[in-house]
């Protein structure tokens, strides 16, 4: 028994080994078949997607183990390119390894794509939308996702029914066309704006900050109704604006809760106030640069009763400015808030930290190509190695703007070769400083005249200025040659120098002079300028109307004369300028030898004040007193008259004058203007701009005094473009208080057009 159970267990242990080995002969075998590689991949159906395309996103290649459940995945990752309707794999077993073949079916390509439905948007609105194009191969999802590009655009302009489809027609060679399916809906507008949590304020108060309107009758005409996402976002920061300048200092406004039901939208406001802070004590702390009082004079805040946070803000600024004009451009401010919330005060406390003062380690000047360094330099009012300023940096930026050389400069500032050390680069753009210049008008007896000029503001780029003007008529002309050195010795001295000849028809007679000037400048104080000059002329006076024989004799009259005046000219730009001002004084002498003799005074006053919405308030008046002395001449072409493109508009030019003793017309001893003008952008990109006028002045004889109620009146329009070419003015006045004769008959028209043209070269 023991020796046929142990027989029968050596013969399972043989079989077990048969099997064991069996098993393990099948495997090795099994083995040496998958170790087999691929020694070739092929794409077949493939037209225009290339091998190397499809090959990118499988993992099966060349040397690569050949591995049935890689090939699945790569079928699938052909499949995701999404350009493939079928795409299948086979492989063919050689000798060396395996073959590889993947055959694809490519999808159609887009022969056209159209629209359909759309009656409020045209194509071309729907097409910048869209990523793809005509050519590209139709891929479902691509599609879809245009689907969703169209509906958001139709969303965004408040057509939320919108609903987009589309259709595909098949074509011959493997094409398609794609038509996208609109089904619009009506616009879908606000119909109430509904405010919550608010008792500060009405909800009609509050609804009048907003822009965002509801629905109204004339919606038709306007966007009111129109629910802009972007418009409604600043309509909420609006709103949380007013609370917290106006003493609410904790209040929140959240985020709008926008309903859609049928054609219509609700929009939910909701306001936490919390209560109102007045402004308690106001403190300065830290490195203080000045005395407390000191700054306290430069700060609002303390002249609000209620907390404002804008003024506080922009005391934040000022008292930054401060800093920085002292050199410390790094200056850190910071207000701090102590609320007394039992008394419903709030305390504030800037502390004052000044950090390591700046210096200007070098100023780099880029992207003037004409222009020298030179000209530019002596313009800052910052210079190297010198303390940091703002207000002068300032200053520097507007000095070079009323050059007029430059379209636009841009000023930034680095750091340097450490902390203290800053690097300013100003770079400039510049524009044309040749110009030529082109007007017209008419005479009192309706001859026409035209007058030019050529001029170059920036002479080869030192900045010297030369021009010629020339005016020519049916009895009139004039030439004239100035030159202008804005810095003589390398100092800001300028020295003006004009000859002339000039040839002129004032309807009453004729008047041929010849004659020059030099005149020099000098800066005197911040925008304040003084000037010299000496003038010297010879007129030869001829054929005079009869009829205007009283204004005066024929003959030669020469003229010797100094002149010295004091102008002040803050304006931004000398070209259509936006603040700023120019005054001027002015005292003539003459009767340096000669024939002629006269004292004139004159005064001048011009101030650019910004308003609202880029508009610009323009307010002038001047005025002048001319007296003969000393036994000497004061002929008629130095006295006073009015009327023209430059005073009073409307009127036509000498039109306004003083009485003689007969009624005749003559020449002032005295004389005032006034003009204000509104002047604001019609297409402010391109320098158009339109304007609105009143002038008012008027001309006294020697033994008038100045009546403010006899001033002439006149109003009116006019357009402006600072074109690239240079300034042209179109305006029309209308003369307010025309006069009449005896029979009630009107002896004035009742305005004209005048106009000049300019252009730069």
């Amino acid at each position: 028994m023991k020796r046929e159970r142990l027989n029968n267990m050596t013969m399972r242990a043989a079989v077990s080994t048969v099997i064991i080995v069996a098993g393990f002969l099948m495997a090795i075998n099994a083995n040496a078949d998958s170790a087999k590689d691929v020694i070739q991949v092929v794409i077949e159906g493939n037209a225009r997607i290339e091998d190397d395309a499809v090959k990118r996103v499988i993992q099966t290649g060349v040397g690569s183990p050949y591995d049935e459940q890689q090939l699945s995945s790569d079928l699938e990752a052909i499949y995701r390119m999404g350009y493939f309707d079928d795409v299948r794999v086979a492989s063919e077993e050689q000798e060396d390894g395996y073959i590889v073949v993947f055959t694809v079916k490519e999808k159609p390509t887009l022969r056209n794509i159209s629209f359909s439905g759309n009656r409020f948007f045209e194509e071309e609105d729907l097409r910048e939308h869209l990523d793809i194009s005509t050519g590209a191969i139709l891929n479902i999802f691509r599609i879809k996702r245009n689907i969703k590009a169209i509906e958001s655009f139709y969303k965004e302009k408040n057509y939320h029914n919108a609903k987009v489809d589309y259709q595909l027609r098949e074509l011959d060679h493997n094409q398609a066309d794609l038509e996208f399916v609109i089904e619009e809906g009506k616009k879908v507008r606000i119909r109430e704006i509904l405010i919550e949590g608010n008792q500060a304020y009405s909800d009609k108060e509050i609804r009048k900050i907003m822009k965002t309107k509801k629905k109204g009758f004339f919606s038709w005409l306007t966007t009111a109704g129109d629910l802009d996402s972007q418009k409604l976002a600043q309509d909420i920061a609006r709103i949380e604006d007013h609370y917290h300048n106006s003493g609410y200092a904790d209040a929140r406004v959240a985020e709008p809760v926008i309903d859609y039901e049928g054609d219509w939208i609700y929009v939910t406001i909701k306001i936490h106030e919390g209560p109102r802070f007045e402004v308690g004590q106001v403190r300065f702390e830290g490195e203080l640069l000045k005395p407390s009082e000191t700054l306290a004079q430069s700060v609002s805040i303390d002249q609000e009763k209620y907390y404002n946070r804008q003024v506080l803000r922009n005391d934040v600024i000022r008292l930054s400015d401060i800093y920085a004009d002292e050199g410390y451009a790094n200056a850190d401010v910071r207000p701090g808030i102590n609320k007394r919330p039992d008394e419903n005060v709030m305390d504030i406390v800037f502390r004052m930290r000044k950090n390591k003062p700046v210096y200007f380690e070098k100023i780099v000047i880029e992207g003037n190509t004409k222009t020298r360094d030179k000209v530019i330099r002596r313009e800052l009012d910052v210079h190297e190695q010198e303390k940091y300023s703002a207000s002068r940096l300032k200053r520097s930026i507007r000095n070079l703007y009323r050059l007029d050389y430059f379209e636009d400069i841009n000023a930034q500032t680095f750091q340097g070769s450490s902390e203290e050390q800053m690097v300013l680069n100003l770079d400039v753009t510049e524009k044309a400083t040749g110009s030529f210049t082109f007007g017209a008008g008419y005479s009192a007896v309706e001859k026409m005249y035209v007058m030019g000029s050529v001029s170059e503001r920036n002479f080869f780029g030192r900045g010297q200025k030369i021009e010629l003007r020339m005016q020519t008529g049916s009895e009139s002309r004039q030439f004239r040659l100035l030159f202008t050195e804005p810095w003589l010795f390398d100092i800001p001295l300028s020295a003006t120098g004009e000859a002339y000849n000039w040839e002129r028809d004032y309807d009453d007679y004729e008047r041929d002079s010849k004659g020059g000037m030099i005149r020099f400048g000098y800066p005197l104080h911040d925008y304040l300028r003084g000037y010299v000059s000496y003038a010297y002329d010879i007129s030869e006076v001829d054929n005079i109307n009869e009829e205007y024989a009283h204004l005066i004799e024929e003959g030669r009259y020469i003229e010797s004369s100094v002149s010295t005046s004091l102008v002040y000219d803050s304006r931004d730009r000398i070209i259509n300028p936006s603040e700023g001002g120019r005054h001027r004084i002015s005292l003539e002498y003459a009767g340096l030898g000669g024939d002629v003799g006269f004292v004139k005074t004159g005064a001048e006053l011009g101030q650019y004040i910004p308003l609202f919405w880029s508009t610009v308030g323009f307010l002038h008046a001047e005025g002048g007193y001319v007296k003969e002395t000393g036994g000497k001449y004061l002929p008629d072409y130095e006295r006073f008259y009015l009327g023209g493109i430059n005073s009073l508009r409307g009127f036509d030019w000498r039109d306004v004058s003083a009485f003689d003793n007969e009624g005749n017309k003559v020449g002032g001893e005295k004389y005032v203007q006034f003009n204000v003008e509104f002047i604001f952008p019609l297409v402010k990109e391109a320098g158009l701009t339109g304007l609105l006028f009143y002038d008012t002045g008027n001309v006294f004889g020697e033994d008038d005094s100045v009546d403010l109620g006899e001033l002439r009146e006149s109003a009116g329009f006019g357009i402006r473009w600072y074109s690239p070419m240079g300034p042209i003015r179109l305006e029309r006045g209308y003369v307010l208080d025309r006069r009449k004769d005896e029979d009630g008959n009107y002896i004035e028209d009742s305005g004209r057009w005048e106009f000049a043209i300019g252009g730069a070269f």
